[in-house]
């Protein structure tokens, strides 16, 4: 015990420098202390209930387990960690606050019980209340606690699942409110906080900084990607700048626990704005479509197309009698531009189109056959994808005999499987290996294009392969069922 106390000595006389160093760099963070008294009243608390009705043995069953690791990752706090009152470390199954037992448990008929606890914030002082879509889904009963403990039952005006926003409206007036700014002005490394109901513990603050401004996470949503600490309640709190503005509203969290893990994800406040203005119109939210599947357009496809730049999205499928369809776009061109904006990635275009006015007329830049090509569309609302068609398969010819440095061998397509697939041409594959197996490609695909030529048939296909140059990529345009995608492949020589 004296040696250690002798070497510990100097230690500390070692790190007097870094220590100041320390002390001085503490004094230039940032001070939330104002920012959280100015905007903290008006972020509430939300519980939500069911009813649940007894069954003729007076038993209930308790909550899947699966359904509660969802509210867990999706920040619920009903039936997890902390999700009722008096939980905390320790706490046993069957405790107050504790998770209850999995399988069925006594219940009083239509007994009210807790669902999920989650965060919302106040935009007008008349009662507006904005929440993440997934805290209030599946709600009987929405209940709104304000900082100075009064408490509302909500009414839902809507909610929108795909931009994961939802309207709440609480008979009050003179309420605290939030002002909004402005998402696509935020800038990577400024700070922001949270504040919400982490595990039911209300007004909850944490600070960090916006890692990324729009990470990919859905078709109609680039979420904004942060540090700050969000927990299961979290889920439809504020995410604040330093000048006290709502700039997004805390979503998702990226976990392997249900628990704050580094990475949170905030519904940008622009787009949770555009869909609230909605909800509160009509009670739901309307989208544009022009009817095209798209993929992402990969860089050896791009570059054997005649791109410079593996940016644009690939169609992949055109609804038959869509809006693009009528206006002449075919599965395979690449999408370059909507309405003049650069379509960077994929996912850029369904939130471009979605956000169009039903009805106007939109010019979509397509690239075909190595040119540039400018098409008016009617943007139409937003329907449910139809199922793909799949080809008989029945009375199909007998495969060409030749192989082909490609890997695989194909035949004509039969009449009625041209009639089924909408189809003039194409060679039918029959036998895979090699380079197109590894590809991707299966057996029963449809190609439709070999280096921006149509196929009509599989004595041009394999003529048209024997002149390939063997060290050079090719690349195919491959269709199955309805979905149609370039696949990039690089000859083999024998």
């Amino acid at each position: 015990m004296l040696s250690a106390g002798v070497c510990f000595a100097p230690a500390l006389m070692l790190m007097a420098p870094s220590a100041q160093a320390a002390t001085a760099a503490v004094a230039g963070l940032p001070d939330f202390t104002e920012l959280v008294d100015k905007v903290g009243p008006a972020v509430v608390n939300i519980r939500t209930t069911e009813h649940f009705k007894a069954g003729a043995d007076g038993a209930q069953a308790a909550p899947d387990e699966e359904e509660m690791r969802e509210f867990l990752r999706r920040f619920f706090g009903g039936n997890g960690p902390g999700a009722g009152p008096g939980a905390g470390p320790g706490a046993t199954p069957g405790a107050p606050g504790a998770p209850a037992p999995r399988g069925r448990r006594q219940a009083p008929p239509d007994e009210e019980v807790q669902r999920g606890i989650g965060s919302g914030f106040i935009i007008s002082a008349d009662g507006y209340v904005l929440t993440n879509a997934h805290v209030v889904d599946g709600a009987d009963e929405v209940y709104v606690t304000l900082t100075d403990k009064r408490e509302f039952k909500a009414k839902v005006l809507g909610a929108d699942a795909r931009s994961d926003v939802a309207l709440l409206k609480i008979d009050g007036a003179k309420l605290p409110t939030l002002t909004m700014g402005d998402s696509s002005k935020i800038r990577v490394g400024e700070w922001v906080i949270a504040i919400g109901s982490p595990f039911n513990l209300e007004n909850t603050v944490t600070a960090g900084i916006i890692s990324a401004k729009a990470r990919d996470t859905g078709d109609y949503l680039a979420l904004i990607q942060s540090d700050v600490a969000v927990n299961p309640g979290n889920s439809g709190g504020p995410m604040i700048n330093m000048r006290g503005e709502v700039i997004g509203i805390n979503s998702q969290i990226a976990t392997l626990s249900g628990g704050y893990n580094g990475i949170s994800f905030a519904v940008p406040i622009n787009e949770a704005m555009r869909v609230s203005d909605q909800l509160r119109k009509s009670g739901k939210v309307t989208r544009g479509r022009i009817g095209v599947q798209i993929g992402e357009l990969g860089k050896e496809v791009a570059e054997s197309l005649g791109l410079k730049n593996a940016q644009g999205a690939e169609v992949s499928l055109v609804e038959p009698g869509g809006p693009a369809d009528k206006a002449g776009i075919k599965a395979g061109d690449i999408i370059l531009k909507f309405n003049g904006e650069q379509i960077s990635r994929s996912s850029d275009l369904p939130r471009l189109v979605g956000s169009t006015e039903l009805g106007s007329k939109a010019v979509v830049t397509i690239w075909r056959k190595g040119g540039q090509l400018d098409v008016p569309v009617t943007i139409a609302e937003l329907a449910a994808d139809k199922p793909a068609k799949v080809a008989a398969g029945k009375g199909k010819p007998k495969a060409e005999a030749a192989s082909n440095v490609l890997g695989f061998k194909v035949s004509d397509l039969t009449a009625a499987q041209k009639k089924e697939l909408e189809l003039d041409g194409g060679a039918s594959v029959d036998e895979v290996d090699g380079v197109a197996s590894k590809a991707g490609i299966r057996v029963g695909d449809v190609i439709l294009q070999l280096n921006n030529v149509e196929i009509k048939d599989a004595k041009q296909f394999n003529a048209a392969v024997a002149k390939l140059d063997p060290k050079k990529p090719s690349v195919v345009l491959v269709r199955r069922g309805d979905v149609t995608q370039f696949v990039s492949l690089k000859p083999s020589a024998k």
